[in-house]
Formats: structure tokens, C-alpha cells, sequence
């Protein structure tokens, strides 16, 4: 499985695409995370992931992660309240994969992409990287979190 992180870097070269954020995406800035599943051509690997991270709604609730499908040109809110997303833009900003192909990208609350996923994700694996994140080690010692 190919998984690529990218919020360790020390510096940040905002010439950089993968450290820019996704402007199709601007809506959740600051607010929510947001896990985007690209469907492949058969709709398996995306229906796993879809399963996956849905078994446990609240945990996602607790991360303010919003997660989106697109299939196509198409975007369905899996979780999370969306308006007017555009998936042939999500595409271009996420540099994802030609339609029919699986992919996953996960983008921190600061817009940029944190992880990059070739295949599935358990929502243990996806919840343990969201939970090493800085921010979300600063939102866990609030007390309303």
C-alpha cells in the first residue's frame, strides 16, 4: 500500500503544490478536516474505505472530519455538511489520478494535504495519523474536545 506524508516537513516550500491549499476545498479551511475518496472504475476499493471510515461516525465527528466521494465529476458528502463542490476541480487542486482510478487524500484544517493514499485506509490507521498531527494534540487538551 503507498501511503505518503506530508505534514513532517520542517520547511515548507509554498511553491510546492502538496503545501498549498486546496482551493476547491476553501469552504472547510480552518474548520473541518476533510478525507476525500476518488472511486475506482468497480467502486471496490472506494466502497471499503467508504465502510471503513464509516463504522464510526462519532470518532469522526470527534476529529471535525468531513469525508467526501467523488466519482467522475461528481462529489457525494459522505459525512459532514458540504455546499456546491465542484469535483473536476478537487481533482485538479488534489493532482488525483485519471477518473476510474482509486486514490485518497486526507487535508489538515490548514487546507494542505496530509496524506496521500493509494489503497484503503482503516479508520484505526487514518484516526492514529490525525491524531499525531499538532492541532489535533492541541484540540485534544480542550476541554470541550
Amino acid at each position: 500500500m503507498s501511503k505518503t506524508l506530508l505534514y513532517g516537513a520542517t520547511k515548507i516550500d509554498e511553491t510546492n503544490s502538496a503545501y498549498a491549499p486546496a482551493e476547491s476545498l476553501a469552504q472547510f479551511q480552518w474548520k473541518s478536516r476533510v478525507f476525500v475518496v476518488f472511486a475506482d472504475r468497480d467502486n471496490s476499493r472506494a466502497a471499503r474505505q467508504e465502510n471503513h471510515l464509516l463504522a464510526d461516525r462519532s470518532a469522526l465527528d470527534e476529529r471535525d472530519l468531513v469525508v467526501l466521494k467523488v466519482s467522475g465529476v461528481g462529489v457525494r458528502p459522505l459525512f459532514g455538511a458540504t455546499d456546491g463542490l465542484d469535483g473536476v476541480a478537487i481533482r485538479r487542486d488534489l493532482e488525483a489520478p485519471e477518473v476510474g482510478e482509486f486514490a485518497a487524500f486526507l487535508l489538515g484544517k490548514d487546507g494542505t494535504v496530509k496524506l496521500k493514499l493509494s489503497e484503503p485506509i482503516t479508520d484505526g490507521e487514518l484516526f492514529a495519523i490525525i491524531d499525531s498531527m499538532p492541532m489535533r494534540a492541541a484540540e485534544s487538551l480542550k476541554p470541550d474536545k
